[in-house]
């Protein structure tokens, strides 16, 4: 596989030079678009901005915001000024934003009012108290010594901030030189993104990646949609997460394709958005896909022109796949597979791969990345059909955890390998499937169970529409199954329905113990299930209903 060895700053310049009229980012909701030379030149105004008011090479810029249009400049500009893009969870409440400001030595932070019933402007405020009397740039924070700069992306003013029309005119008014000077300097190997574990499971922690990280991630994730200049891709899925932004961003610059934006998902807005900018592919977890789907308006809108896309962070229930193919015409959609740590796609279906193989597997590794299944207690390579867990080598693998020596060193071997924590299976035909996380995996009185393999046994019966299901503490097997089941609208079912159908089909030990019928299942604001939560959940319920656990 060829490299690209070139950093994030210098492919954009490269891009808007060769294909300058050429739109790059639309936001069809609003009639908004840049060219890649107009995006450019907002870039470059934007990194003089950053440089004027004291920020360095190197310095830490923190982004906290939804899909907003300037998101992107933030990124790219932070980028060509030889600096790291932090991205924070759009979710987080003040005691994880306090702890990611301390822990990742931001110097300047960016935001948005807010999200949600989340205020952005009143959080930071109350973190910082010495924002209302410190000068912008100036900031003296007892809490945070690195913090510097407050910048509001918007024209509002908010005491102790920069705007954003601020940093573009103060851009505009600088010279070239120092920034140029940078440029020079930036290498592809320096990391150029932080982006923090979603906490599902542990204490967050910063992953360093690089531009080379990052951008040949994406271009082996494009290449495996054939991308070219033609597609548009719509994304309502978050920048401040791997999907966003690799899968998203960097397989569309790398190809010089189209981001059709989208500030946030919401089933209606993507079904207009693929209408109007006439889509080519579309991004999103299986529960985007079930809900545009599902949607009362679905059948008003035009979805012709779609031709591929990705579907990822959780399995994919077959009939649900059938509809994306046959409805929204996406023939040649895709799954992936990876995390943040390894930049993030280890593993990825073809475009022509059989509906069997983008349901049942997670496809093969990407060209330049090492894929393998390994014994967790030994570290040997499983044979074909034998579990164990995820591990990869290659590009993709992560410089480290951000002040985190012993993490990374439990995370990366002294061979190279990156270790997931998921577990997983090799076929003949070098595809793989994932079984569960390692700490996920059910182990009842000794038996193993999957909630992978329940799960998809589960997804068959009819009225189901979504299960998700967890190990639940017994104290007389140490864990039982616990099944967690949303039906279609209008459907009605009993806990002894489901153990009836299951009863002669799966092994007695895997019919699960307990039963909860649910509306929705706790996410993190990146569409990844909480399934820590529902363990959580599972032993309350158990407790409350009198179930001996």
């Amino acid at each position: 596989m060829e490299y690209f060895e070139i950093t994030l700053g210098a492919l954009l310049r490269e891009k808007a030079q060769a294909q300058p009229d050429h739109d790059f980012l639309v936001y069809a909701d609003r009639d908004l678009r840049f060219t890649y030379a107009e995006f450019d030149r907002r870039v470059d105004d934007l990194a003089r901005g950053f440089l004027a008011i004291g920020l360095k090479r190197g310095d830490h810029i923190g982004i906290w915001a939804t899909n907003v249009p300037d998101w992107n400049t933030v990124l790219f500009a932070a980028a060509r000024a030889g600096m790291v893009l932090v991205t924070v969870n759009t979710a987080y409440k003040t005691h994880e934003l306090e702890y990611l400001v301390q822990q990742s030595d931001l110097a300047c932070l960016c935001i948005i009012d807010g999200w949600r019933d989340s205020d952005y402007v009143a959080m930071v405020n109350e973190l910082i108290p010495e924002l209302k009397t410190s000068p912008r740039g100036g900031l003296q924070s007892v809490k945070f010594p690195y913090l510097k700069s407050l910048v509001y992306i918007g024209p509002e003013k908010h005491r102790g901030m920069y705007n954003f029309s601020e940093l573009l005119l103060l851009g505009q008014h600088s010279s070239d030189d120092l920034l140029r000077a940078i440029e020079a300097q930036n290498e592809t190997n320096e990391v150029v993104n932080m982006q923090y574990t979603s906490g599902t499971t542990g204490f967050p922690k910063g992953v360093m990646l690089t531009h080379r990280n990052i951008l040949n991630n994406g271009f082996g994730i494009g290449e495996n949609q054939r991308f070219t200049e033609k597609d548009i891709v719509c994304l309502p899925v978050p920048l401040f997460h791997c999907f966003g932004l690799v899968l998203g961003m960097m397989a569309i610059i790398t190809h010089g394709a189209t981001a059709a934006m989208l500030e946030w998902f919401d089933p209606l807005l993507v079904l207009a958005t693929i209408q109007k900018a006439k889509c080519t592919a579309v991004y999103g977890v299986p529960t985007m896909f079930i809900a545009e789907l599902n949607h009362p308006m679905f059948k008003m809108f035009d979805l012709r022109s779609l031709r591929t896309g990705i579907m990822a962070g959780s399995p994919c229930p077959i009939e649900a796949m059938k509809q994306v193919i046959e409805q929204m015409y996406m023939t040649e959609i895709t799954i992936c597979y990876g995390l943040t740590e390894s930049s993030p796609v280890m593993t990825q279906t073809r475009y022509d791969d059989s509906l069997e193989v983008k349901v049942e597997t997670v496809g093969r590794a990407l060209p330049g990345v090492e894929v393998t299944i390994r014994d967790p207690e030994t570290g040997e390579e499983c044979p074909v059909g034998v579990h164990g867990e995820f591990c990869c080598r290659g590009y993709n693998t992560m410089k480290g955890y951000y002040k985190m020596e012993e993490a990374t060193r439990k995370c990366i071997d002294e061979k190279g390998w990156l270790h997931s924590g998921d577990l997983g299976v090799k076929d003949q035909n070098g595809n793989f499937r994932v079984t569960g996380r390692i700490k996920d995996m059910i182990i009842r009185g000794g038996e193993n169970i999957y909630p992978k393999e329940i799960e998809d046994f589960l997804y068959t019966m009819p009225g189901i529409k979504d299960v998700q299901v967890v190990g639940v503490a017994s104290k007389k097997y140490g864990e039982e199954a616990g099944a967690f089941i949303i039906l279609h609208e209008d459907i009605v079912m009993s806990e002894e329905d489901v153990r009836d159908y299951c009863r002669g089909r799966i092994s007695r030990f895997k019919i699960p113990r307990y039963i909860f019928f649910v509306d929705s299942f706790p996410l993190t604001a990146s569409g990844k299930i909480q399934k820590y939560l529902l363990r959580e959940i599972g032993a309350k319920k158990a407790e409350e209903l009198g179930i001996e656990t």
